[in-house]
Order: structure tokens, then C-alpha cells, then sequence
């Protein structure tokens, strides 16, 4: 087997945006049933040689049975999934070029490290030369040489998560299944195994696909992410892209905290830097002004998506009119590094705001009851029709 390529830089690295790539995987209008239950629904899905792919959606979405139908624990009711352009729904799981890493970790009690990734490599014949070559190299990639001889109940939740990774690795698959990897894994070793995990895949130059419901984590390790909801995929772009350019509330709503505002269209308008600007009538804000290419007919329905960090509180009124929002503090969630303040308006709404505590906190200057001013900037918010 050839070597694997040496993987990108992150920022080069972006094989969708090339039409001249084939995808290493290919979901073809994909269905699957169960009974009268839609589990997936006619789904269309690339996902190409090196990436680190994330199926991102709440319980019940279906991204499981996105994962179990690549694995061949299920069959397509209809639809096919292609490997390198070749079909694979009549392959056997064991017989694909894909290997699966469970959020169990299921390797076995009885059996040391070193026997746990060496099964796999027993269980297709490979010399006994070549399998201690091959766990020697496993064990040195997720650095437990010195734990090769200790059972899986004589090592940490982490150190057990890089066994199962290592064994999974051990037979070379062109494709490596993570089902909630680090789900087990408390938050400090979670957010650090992240990292590993993504220098892990840079590195080996494979292509990861990872199925979770922790937005955190997807936005970590993934070049980009599919958000899935009721079998279907909702939007496929970059962590960037997903978080800054969502194309739905939908999407909007899971990634992040955000706020929504309704407005009715009013008008275009360009700025003194010839930036297209929509306007819109709040029925309780006034008019408010978003940057966008986005065409609409007069007194059209839309929401403004604004992240709670895009928006600047204070006592004092901003000097301009648009954008700026009075209200009184309500509540305030403080988290160690930031301060989100629930700030409730003349209607009856809320708005969350977002302040970095860049200074040790001793006596707030905005606290609870204040009354304050809401103000962002024209590119802040994202308009959404849907």
C-alpha cells in the first residue's frame, strides 16, 4: 500500500471549491427506512480524501444511520454509496476499506494494549513480523509504548480512547469512523483530545468522519461540517462559514447562541464604501440595517441572526440611530472569561449581549436592573428568510 499523502496546510487544503476532484465518498439520493419511518431522506453527500468531516445534528437526525449505512451495518433502501467511484452496498463490513471506532471504546478486558491493536492485524493472517512492526508503530503514534503489557482497566478514560484510536488505525483503512469518540472523556481531556485527534489526521493524511452532537467539538476538528436535522443535511460548508454565514434559523440556532429579530423589508441602500445595505422595519426595534446581497420584495418577512459577542452594551446612547436598542439588564450568566447579559426589551423580548471579562472582575459597571444600550455594527447580524 502506498504511503499517505502528506496532508495540507490547513488553510490550502480545500479539495470541494476544485471540480476537477472526485470525492472519496459519495452519497447518491440516499434513503433509508424503517417501516414508515424516515430515518434518512434522499440525501446527496461528498466527502473527500483527507478531510476531517463532521455529521453534526441532535438525537434522532440521523447521522448514525449516515455512519452505520457507510460502515454496512445497514443497506440503503434507496441510493447508492460510493468508495473511489466504486459501489459498495454489496461489500460486507468487514471486507470495506473502512474501519469504526465506537464511543464504547469495546476493546477487550481480557487482552493487554498490545493484543488490542494487534487482533484486527491477526484476524487477516499477517505475519507475526509484520503485526509487532505494525503495533510498535500504533503504539509510538499515540505515544503508550510504556503501556504496551497493561490491560484496558489499568489505564485512564484517555489513554483507553488512543488504544481504541491506535487499533482502529492498525489495519491502514482508506476511511476511519468515529461515533462519539470523546463523549466519555470529561471536559479538559476532551477539548486536549481534540487536538491530538486533529493533529493525528493531519499527519497520517487520512480522512476522518466523525458523527456528534457537540457543536464545540465540530467546530474543532472538522474542515467542515454537515448540520443534519430530520434525516436530510440542513447546510455543508466550514466551521467559519457555519458559524458566520448560516443559511436557515435552523442553523443559526444550533451552532452557537444567537439572537433572532423579525423584520419586514423596507429598502436598499449603499453605504459611502458602496456596501449594499437592506433595511428593515422592527415592529418593537425601529428600523434596522444589515449588510447583504440578499434580494427581497417590499415588506417581506426576514430574520436578522446576530451573534450575542456582536453587540455592544452600555449605560450611554450610542451617537447614531439604527442598530441601538434599549432595554434593562435581567440576568447575567458569568462563565470565568466572558459575561453574557440577558437584556430584556420595552416588548417583553429579550436579547442576549456578550463582554469579555478582560480585566479581574471586582464590581461590575453594568450589573442587574441597569438600564443599557444595545448597539452593533451593520455587518453584524446575517439575514435569513428561512
Amino acid at each position: 500500500m502506498n504511503a499517505p499523502k502528506p496532508a495540507e496546510p490547513a488553510s490550502d487544503f480545500a479539495p470541494w471549491l476544485d471540480p476537477a476532484q472526485a470525492p472519496l465518498i459519495r452519497f447518491e439520493n440516499v434513503t433509508k427506512k424503517y417501516g414508515d419511518f424516515t430515518a434518512i431522506d434522499n440525501l446527496t453527500l461528498d466527502i473527500y480524501e483527507r478531510e476531517f468531516y463532521s455529521l453534526l445534528g441532535p438525537s434522532g437526525c440521523g447521522k448514525t444511520t449516515l455512519m452505520r449505512l457507510l460502515a454496512g451495518f445497514e443497506v440503503p433502501t434507496k441510493g447508492r454509496i460510493l468508495i473511489s467511484g466504486e459501489d459498495i452496498s454489496a461489500i460486507p463490513p468487514n471486507k470495506r476499506p473502512i474501519n469504526m471506532m465506537f464511543q464504547s471504546y469495546a476493546l477487550f478486558p481480557h487482552m493487554s494494549v498490545a493484543q488490542n491493536i494487534a487482533f484486527g492485524l491477526k484476524q487477516e493472517g499477517k505475519s507475526k513480523r509484520e503485526i509487532n512492526a505494525r503495533v510498535d508503530e500504533m503504539l509510538s503514534l499515540v505515544q503508550l509504548e510504556p503501556f504496551a503489557n497493561r490491560k484496558p482497566q489499568q489505564l485512564s478514560g484517555g489513554q483507553r480512547q488512543r488504544v481504541a484510536l491506535a487499533r482502529s488505525l492498525a489495519k491502514k483503512p482508506k476511511l476511519l469512523l468515529l461515533d462519539e469518540p470523546l463523549g466519555a472523556l470529561d471536559k479538559k481531556l476532551r477539548e486536549q483530545t481534540q487536538f491530538e485527534l486533529v493533529n493525528l489526521q493531519e499527519k497520517l493524511g487520512m480522512t476522518f468522519v466523525i458523527v456528534t452532537h457537540d457543536q464545540e467539538e465540530a467546530m474543532t476538528v472538522s474542515s467542515r461540517i454537515a448540520v443534519m436535522d430530520l434525516g436530510k443535511v440542513k447546510q455543508v460548508a466550514t466551521p467559519d462559514i457555519i458559524y458566520e454565514q448560516p443559511n436557515s434559523r435552523y442553523v443559526a440556532d444550533f451552532i452557537g447562541d444567537v439572537n433572532f429579530i423579525e423584520g419586514a423589508y423596507i429598502k436598499q441602500s449603499i453605504s459611502e464604501s458602496d456596501t449594499k445595505l437592506q433595511h428593515f422595519q422592527s415592529s418593537s426595534h425601529g428600523e434596522l440595517v444589515a449588510q447583504g446581497e440578499i434580494e427581497l420584495s417590499a415588506d417581506e418577512k426576514a430574520w436578522l441572526a446576530l451573534r450575542p459577542e456582536k453587540i455592544e452594551i452600555s449605560k450611554e446612547k450610542p451617537g447614531f440611530t439604527n442598530n441601538c436598542i434599549k432595554g434593562k439588564v435581567w440576568d447575567i450568566a458569568y462563565v470565568g472569561n466572558t459575561s453574557t447579559y440577558h437584556v430584556q426589551l420595552s416588548d417583553g423580548t429579550f436579547i442576549k449581549a456578550q463582554r469579555v471579562n478582560r480585566n479581574r472582575l471586582r464590581k461590575r459597571r453594568i450589573t442587574w436592573e441597569d438600564d443599557v444600550w444595545l448597539s452593533w455594527h451593520s455587518d453584524a447580524p446575517v439575514i435569513l428568510t428561512k
